[in-house]
C-alpha cells in the first residue's frame, strides 16, 4: 500500500520522530569501541549522538513548514522535468550475465526473463578493475577510479609500504589525559570517507529528491545527505578488523591454525566448559588491557545441544544451528559498555566440544561508531526489525575457507544475512513514495566465490571431493533473487523505472600468480635474504626495489619523491619500466599447463583521467580466466613459486581482465543505447528526474529523451 503525498510527509517526520524517542529512551548509556584497524585504541560516544540528534531534531520539526516552503519553491521546476516519480534499483552483487543468460533460456528465472520482454537488458561493463569496492564507487559516482579515488581493496601507503583499506582512514583521539594506569580520552576519532566525488543520491537530495540507500558497499563512513543510509563494505567489526571470528575447542590436540580467526581452548570444569570472548582493548586504560566476556556451555544431555550462560542470560545451542543473534556487553567502566552481537553454531558436542562464534558486529541499536545516517537510522531498523548484521562482509568466507564452517552452514549464514535485507529494502520500497530507495545484495558474490568449484569437477579445490551435493548452490541462489525480482516488481507502478544490476561477473580462480614473486624474478623487487614468504614486505630490500604489487592485481612503481625509499626517477624512467613491465607480463605463461596467465595490463596513466589519477597503482594486471593474483601475494609475500593452485573453497572470482566478467543490467523501460557501463548508472538515475548531469560524471544517461543527457560519443551536451 502505498502513501499519499500528505502521509508521506508525515511518515517522514514521524519516522524521525521515532528515531529520536528509540535513542533517548534506550539508549541511555555512553557506548565506546576500538574501531580501528591500526588506528589504535579510540572512541565515539553514541551518547553525545542521541543528544545531537535529538536537538537536530526539535529544530527539524519546529521549522520543518519553513524548509518545506522553501525546498518547494527551490525544486519545483525539477519536479516538472522528472519522468518518474520512483527508481527502484535491486543490486545483486556479482550476477553473471553467462548464468543468467543460461538459466533464462531454460526457463528457470521467469521474472528476469519478464523484465528482459518488457523493458530491456545488457550486459554491463564493469570497472577497472573489476572489483566490488572500485565499482560500486563508479555506480555511486558515474566517475571513474581517477576521480572517486577508489582504485582497490588495499592501496600502499606510501611511506611505510603496508597495505591499507582504500575506503576509509580511522585515527584515534590525538588528546587523552592520563592518570595513573587511566585514560580518559579528550576527543573522538577522525573517521575520514576516503572516496571522492558526489554520489548520485547526493546530488539529488540537493534537488530536494530523498533517496533510501541501504548497504551499498563503500559508504562507511556514511555521508550526510537529503535521505537515509545504512553503510556497508568496510564497516569494521568490534575489534576493528574486518570479521574475525572465534573457533572454541576443547580438544587439547587441536592444532587447527586459521586465518581470518582465531582459535581458543576452552576446559571443562565441574560439568561445564569455560570459555572467554576476547573484545576491545579497553579505551579508557593505558596499557591497552582487553575487555573480555567470560561463557560456560553446559551439555543437556543425549547429545540434544548445550546451554550458554553469558552476561547473566541463557541461550540454548543446537547441534549445527545457528542461535539468533546474541547481545555482548562489554563493561569498560562504570556505565560504560560497549555492545556487539555474535551467533554461535554448535559444531560438536561429542567427543570434544566445539564451537564457531561469528565476528561480533556493531550493534545496531548502540552502534558505537556512525554505520548509518542519520546515526538513529540504525537504531530504527533494528527496533522495528530486529536486530541484523552490520559488518561490512557479513558472510564468513575465511571460515569456510579455513574449514571451521562447512558448506551447509555457511549457506545457512548467507541465507540469514539476505532474508534481513530483504525485509529491510520491501520495507523502504513500500514506504517510499517519491525518489530513490537502493539495496544491495551480496549472497550472488559470496556463493559463487565459495561454491564454482562444484561447476567444475577439475578444479584444484576439489581433490577428489564429491561434487555433487553442492552442484545447484548457485542456481539456487539465482532462483532466489528471480523471487525477489518478482516481489519488487509487484510494487512497481507506471511511474516507477526498476533497475535491476550486477556490479561484474563472475569466473573460474584455478590458479594464483604472485606478482611480488614474479617481480622479484625479473629484478624489480630485492629481498634481503632470499624469497622466504614473510608477508607484509618484512623481507623487502626498499633501496634496491623499483616495482612491488599490492592489491588484487595493481603494480607500483618505487618512484623517488612519492615512495619514502623511492629509486625511480620521475619522467622518461617511469615510462620506461612501466613498458618493460608490460611486454614481459603479456607473456607470462604457466609453463605447468602451456598457457599464458595475462590477458592486459593496462597503464593507469592512459586509462584515468581526474585529479587522484596519480594516487593509484601504475599499472593494473587483467588476468586471463582461471587465473587471479595468489593469496600470498595480496599479503605481500615473495614465494620461490610464481604460479600455484588456488585449493581453498574461494574457487570463483572476477578479479581478471574487466571485459571478460561485465555485469548485468535489467531496466523496466525501454534503455536506449546499445551498450552500457556502470558509470552510466548515476548519470541515468539524475536525468530521470530531471537533475542536471553534472560535467565531472564520465557515464552517461541511458534515457536520452533529454537535452540535459550526454553523448557517448562527443561527452558533451
Amino acid at each position: 500500500m502505498r502513501l499519499s503525498s500528505r502521509a508521506h510527509t508525515f511518515y517522514r517526520i514521524g519516522s524521525l520522530a521515532a528515531l529520536v524517542l528509540f535513542a533517548v529512551v534506550l539508549s541511555p548509556e555512553p557506548t565506546y569501541a576500538y574501531i580501528g584497524p591500526g588506528a589504535g585504541i579510540a572512541f565515539l560516544s553514541s551518547f553525545l549522538i542521541v543528544l545531537t540528534t535529538c536537538f537536530v531534531a526539535g529544530i527539524t520539526l519546529l521549522t520543518w513548514p519553513f524548509r518545506w516552503l522553501i525546498r518547494f519553491f527551490r525544486t519545483r521546476h525539477i519536479s516538472r522535468k522528472s519522468r518518474v516519480r520512483r527508481v527502484l534499483i535491486l543490486g545483486l552483487d556479482g550476477q553473471d550475465p553467462n548464468l543468467t543468460e543460461r538459466m533464462m533460456s531454460e526457463g528457470r528465472l521467469p521474472n528476469f526473463q519478464k523484465l528482459y520482454e518488457t523493458g530491456s537488458y545488457l550486459r554491463l561493463g564493469t570497472s577497472l578493475p573489476a572489483e566490488s569496492p572500485v565499482a560500486w564507487a563508479s555506480f555511486q559516482t558515474g566517475c571513474n577510479p581517477g576521480k572517486h579515488r577508489v582504485f582497490d581493496f588495499l592501496i600502499p601507503d606510501r611511506k611505510s609500504y603496508m597495505p591499507k583499506l582504500c575506503s576509509a582512514t580511522i585515527s584515534p583521539s590525538l588528546h587523552n589525559l592520563d592518570i595513573g594506569p587511566y585514560r580518559i580520552p579528550l576527543g573522538k576519532p577522525q573517521i575520514r570517507f576516503e572516496r571522492k566525488s558526489q554520489s548520485f543520491w547526493k546530488i539529488l537530495g540537493d534537488h530536494g529528491v530523498f533517496s533510501t540507500i541501504q548497504r551499498v558497499p563503500i559508504t562507511f563512513p556514511p555521508e550526510k545527505f537529503h535521505g537515509l543510509l545504512l553503510s556497508a563494505m568496510s564497516v569494521p567489526d568490534l575489534l576493528g578488523t574486518q570479521g574475525t571470528f572465534s573457533y572454541y575447542s576443547s580438544d587439547e590436540g587441536d592444532e587447527h591454525t586459521v586465518t581470518g580467526g582465531a582459535v581458543v581452548q576452552i576446559n571443562l570444569e565441574d560439568g561445564a566448559y569455560h570459555g572467554q570472548i576476547d573484545g576491545p582493548e579497553n579505551p579508557f586504560r593505558c596499557d591497552g588491557q582487553k575487555l573480555c566476556i567470560n561463557f560456560t556451555l553446559e551439555p543437556l544431555g543425549n547429545g540434544e545441544g548445550v546451554r550458554l550462560r553469558i552476561g547473566g542470560r541463557e541461550h540454548r545451542l543446537d547441534l549445527r544451528c545457528f542461535t539468533p543473534w546474541i547481545l555482548l556487553e562489554f563493561r569498560a567502566g562504570f556505565r560504560m559498555k560497549i555492545r556487539g552481537l555474535c551467533r554461535f553454531y554448535l559444531l560438536e558436542q561429542t567427543p570434544h566440544m566445539r564451537l564457531y562464534m561469528s565476528p561480533v558486529n556493531i550493534d545496531p541499536e548502540n552502534p558505537v561508531l556512525p554505520i548509518s545516517h542519520p546515526a538513529t537510522y540504525s537504531m530504527y531498523l533494528a527496533k522495528t526489525q530486529g536486530r541484523f548484521s552490520t559488518l561490512g562482509l557479513a558472510e564468513d568466507t575465511w571460515a569456510l575457507n579455513e574449514r571451521v564452517l562447512d558448506e551447509d552452514a555457511f549457506l545457512e549464514q548467507a541465507y540469514l544475512v539476505h532474508e534481513e535485507r530483504e525485509k529491510m529494502f520491501l520495507d523502504a520500497i513500500e514506504k517510499t513514495e517519491r525518489g530513490v530507495a537502493v539495496c544491495v545484495f551480496d549472497i550472488t558474490d559470496r556463493v559463487q566465490h565459495m561454491f564454482w568449484r562444484y561447476l567444475e569437477k577439475d578444479h584444484p579445490a576439489n581433490m577428489g571431493k564429491d561434487v555433487t551435493r553442492h552442484q545447484s548452490a548457485i542456481f539456487d541462489v539465482y532462483e532466489k533473487m528471480d523471487e525477489l525480482v518478482g516481489r519488487v516488481m509487484q510494487n512497481a507502478s507506471d511511474d516507477t523505472v526498476v533497475l535491476v544490476m550486477s556490479d561484474h561477473g563472475f569466473k573460474s580462480f584455478q590458479r594464483g600468480v604472485n606478482l611480488n614473486s614474479w617481480l622479484h624474478q625479473e629484478g624489480y623487487l630485492t629481498v634481503h635474504s632470499g624469497p622466504s614468504g614473510a608477508e607484509w614486505f618484512t623481507e623487502v630490500d626498499w633501496k634496491k626495489t623499483r616495482a612491488y604489487a599490492v592489491g588484487l592485481g595493481g603494480i607500483y612503481l618505487n618512484v623517488r619523491g612519492r615512495e619514502a625509499q623511492g629509486i625511480v626517477d620521475e619522467g622518461g624512467a617511469v615510462q620506461s619500466l612501466k613498458d618493460e613491465i608490460r611486454e614481459k607480463l603479456i607473456a607470462l605463461s604457466d609453463s605447468q599447463f602451456d598457457r599464458l596467465a595475462v590477458g592486459h595490463v593496462y597503464d593507469t596513466s592512459e586509462a584515468y583521467s581526474g585529479p587522484y589519477s596519480e594516487e593509484g597503482p601504475d599499472l593494473i594486471v587483467g588476468f586471463k580466466e582461471g587465473y587471479r593474483a595468489s593469496w600470498t601475494s595480496i599479503t605481500g609475500a615473495v614465494t620461490k613459486a610464481v604460479f600455484e593452485d588456488n585449493s581453498k573453497s574461494w574457487s570463483g572470482d572476477h578479479c581478471i581482465n574487466p571485459p571478460d566478467v561485465p555485469g548485468v543490467l535489467f531496466c523496466s523501460r525501454k534503455i536506449k543505447v546499445n551498450e552500457a557501463t556502470i558509470m552510466d548508472i548515476a548519470p541515468s538515475v539524475l536525468d530521470l528526474f530531471g537533475v542536471p548531469i553534472p560535467s565531472f560524471m564520465d557515464g552517461i544517461s541511458l534515457f536520452p529523451d533529454q537535452s540535459n543527457a550526454l553523448s557517448r560519443e562527443t561527452g558533451k551536451d
